[in-house]
């Protein structure tokens, strides 16, 4: 995977739960129980309550994407695969540049985020896509533009996002889910992101350890391309019936780590 060019995060920091740690091996890979010769990726992250047992996870590419249509498959969860259920944690698929300073005007960043306990300031599950034009993490100053969902989406799940001509457009299994355009359009180079992580002030007090999931089959991109769902899901079958596990035709591009913000 690392020779790939994919970062596996080792390091603290933003975003989550402060003094928390994002460890590698929460990383691990499974066999697809209902199809053969097919590996999945999984990220486990824990808590106990305290900061110093908070574990959480991320994995990033090159920062080198822009336009074109990204797009993976990924399984959600509602529960925690053991202990007490209730603390905020957020799923995700994103794209993003590194945080050099506040309110850059550089900064692009493209999320899906599942928080299946609520958080920042709601309690119901919900399933947000947002699109940031820039950022201040200290005093928080969010520029962003965002939709939500209510009600579960547990389970696994096509995510494809369209960047092409000034229009961002969010799709989760072949339905437009939101449409984000003008000054929030990207218009820096980004990595491509998994995390699964814990909101600051979320930690429920549940005694013992608890730990979620989140899985996922596979991730495309296709530079300067605008593709719908369907020939997304397309092109991966032809890529499957191949037997091609990897391939990176994007030209490289800024190569320092985007795990580290």
């Amino acid at each position: 995977m690392t020779s790939n060019g994919w970062i596996l995060r080792d390091s603290s920091g933003w975003p989550g739960v402060p003094g928390a740690t994002f460890r590698p091996e929460n990383v691990s890979f499974l066999d697809y129980p209902d199809q053969a010769d097919n590996r999945l990726l999984r990220m486990t992250s824990s808590t106990d309550g305290t900061r110093e047992n908070t574990y959480q996870t991320q994995i990033c590419h090159q920062r080198k994407y822009l336009e074109g249509t990204y797009a993976a498959r990924v399984r959600f969860s509602d529960e925690p695969v053991s202990g007490t259920d209730g603390d905020e944690v957020v799923q995700t698929f994103y794209t993003i540049t590194p945080y050099l300073q506040a309110l850059d005007p550089d900064y692009s960043e493209m999320d899906y985020e599942y928080l299946p306990n609520g958080g920042w300031g709601g309690t119901d599950l919900t399933f947000y896509v947002t699109t940031w034009e820039t950022v201040q993490i200290e005093p928080w100053n969010a520029d962003n533009t965002s939709n939500s969902i209510h009600g579960s989406l547990a389970g696994w799940h096509t995510l494809v996002t369209q960047v092409n001509g000034g229009t961002v457009r969010y799709f989760i299994d072949g339905t437009l889910v939101a449409q984000h355009g003008g000054a929030y359009y990207p218009d820096a180079p980004m990595s491509i992101n998994f995390n699964l992580w814990f909101i600051d002030g979320g930690l429920t007090q549940a005694e013992g350890i608890r730990e979620y999931q989140e899985d996922i089959d596979w991730v495309f991109h296709e530079a300067g391309t605008l593709l719908m769902p369907s020939e997304v899901t397309a092109k991966v079958d032809e890529l499957r019936n191949a037997s091609i596990t990897f391939r990176d035709t994007v030209i490289s591009g800024i190569q320092e780590s985007p795990c580290d913000l």
